[in-house]
């Protein structure tokens, strides 16, 4: 088949925090030929990063705390732990939002920031896409109440061992995607980072 699509009209149902578009499109079928006229929402809030600081030494996790309006709907608690995040504004690279957002939001800064992958959150009615990356961080130096008060920012630092971080994960009180996924990756990596990290007369 040929993966075709036709955008036939596009309009902005809503212009706010977030932007809202209307769009009319059709597609091309795996059996062939065209879908019909489909009239799709699009949740547009640019593409952001993630960052998940982890310090190997020490093998112990850095999560944020901030409220969160999603969860208000659902009876859920609105204050969500996850890890740092920040949107790519025009003309940044998800590299330098990483480190700014990693300052801004655990008041510490990096040994290294390192790339683990691109993902869309939720394709099938928002544009997001996040860039997630590991920072090599020193959990001893950080903690406290960190954002910005221009933004709105009111985010508590918790340092946790990494059994600890994960054991949340498994027990459900860490219900957001973007945090699941990057603890999940660091279950899978973690001995590789340490050992990595640890002195060269340390290294099996």
């Amino acid at each position: 088949m040929r993966y075709e699509y036709e955008i036939l009209e596009e309009e902005v149902a809503y212009r706010g925090f977030f932007n809202l578009l209307r769009l009319k499109l059709r597609h091309r079928l795996f059996r062939g030929g065209w879908s019909r006229v489909l009239v799709r929402e699009l949740f547009q809030r640019g593409n952001c990063v993630a960052v998940l600081p982890y310090d190997p030494r020490r093998d112990e996790v850095l999560l944020v705390e901030q409220f969160r309006v999603g969860p208000l709907k659902n009876g859920d608690p609105a204050w969500m732990l996850e890890i740092v995040a920040g949107a790519i504004e025009p003309g940044e690279t998800p590299e330098a939002v990483a480190w700014r957002e990693l300052q801004e939001e655990c008041g510490c800064r990096a040994r290294a920031m390192t790339r683990i992958t691109e993902f869309y959150t939720s394709p099938g009615g928002s544009s997001e896409k996040i860039t997630l990356f590991w920072a090599d961080v020193e959990a001893a130096q950080a903690g406290g109440i960190h954002g910005l008060s221009c933004e709105d920012e009111d985010i508590r630092v918790h340092v946790l061992p990494f059994e600890a971080a994960y054991a949340k994960v498994e027990d459900g009180e860490i219900d957001s995607a973007i945090p699941i996924l990057a603890l999940q990756w660091l279950a899978l990596h973690r001995e590789r980072l340490r050992a990595l990290s640890s002195p060269p007369e340390d290294r099996p």
